[in-house]
Formats: C-alpha cells, sequence, structure tokens
C-alpha cells in the first residue's frame, strides 16, 4: 500500500467515533502548506494509534504520515486517509513503524464490507 507524507496546520481535531462493532477511529484535519489553493485534509487515526493524537492542539504545525485507501460500497466508490504517524514540527513524534496496513480494515467500520 502506498505511503504518504505532507506538512500542515492542524485545523481541527474531531472527537472519537466508536461503531457497533466496537472498532475506533479519531480523525484530524489538517491545512497543507506550500499550494497554491490550499484545501482541508481529514486524516484518521484508528484503533491504538488514536492515542497518538493526544496533546495535540488546533493551529500546531504538524507533518503526517498515512496511507491512501479506497474501496467499493454498494456500487460507489470511496477514498481515504489512514494516518499511521505524526510528527510535531519540534521533532517529538508519536509513531508505530510496525503498522500493518491490513490492520486498518473497512470491514472493521460499522460493519461495511
Amino acid at each position: 500500500m502506498p505511503s504518504y507524507t505532507f506538512t500542515g496546520t492542524i485545523k481541527k481535531i474531531l472527537p472519537v467515533m466508536t461503531f457497533p462493532s466496537g472498532f475506533t477511529k479519531r480523525e484530524i484535519v489538517v491545512t497543507p502548506e506550500g499550494d497554491k489553493y490550499p484545501q482541508d485534509i481529514a486524516v484518521g487515526f484508528v484503533k491504538d494509534k488514536i492515542a497518538m493524537l493526544d496533546g495535540l492542539q488546533e493551529a500546531e504545525r504538524v507533518t503526517i504520515h498515512f496511507n491512501l485507501t479506497g474501496r467499493e460500497y454498494n456500487g460507489k466508490y470511496f477514498c481515504g486517509c489512514d494516518g499511521w504517524k505524526i510528527q510535531k514540527l519540534d521533532g517529538n513524534a508519536a509513531a508505530s513503524p510496525d503498522l500493518d496496513p491490513a490492520d486498518i480494515g473497512f470491514d472493521d467500520i460499522g460493519g461495511l464490507p
């Protein structure tokens, strides 16, 4: 699975979402730097990766490492960004180098395939 990185400013840290299956997810919205027309990007952190967002605050600059994910559901196609590392620009990092992309399964999200 391809891995990507971008740097930006935290716009919003959303509350933890818990699905009926017990799956948990938390999203962070970041505005990337350096784009002529910047767009806000939501990056989801799942399961034990949620703890990486503890202590972060809006307006902080961070570098986010994530995987692009995609799936089909009922004839529609969806794309997402699943974070596996976030680093404040002061050098403090919350990382999971042993992340297995298979741990981020769409079948875990609310029972969807």
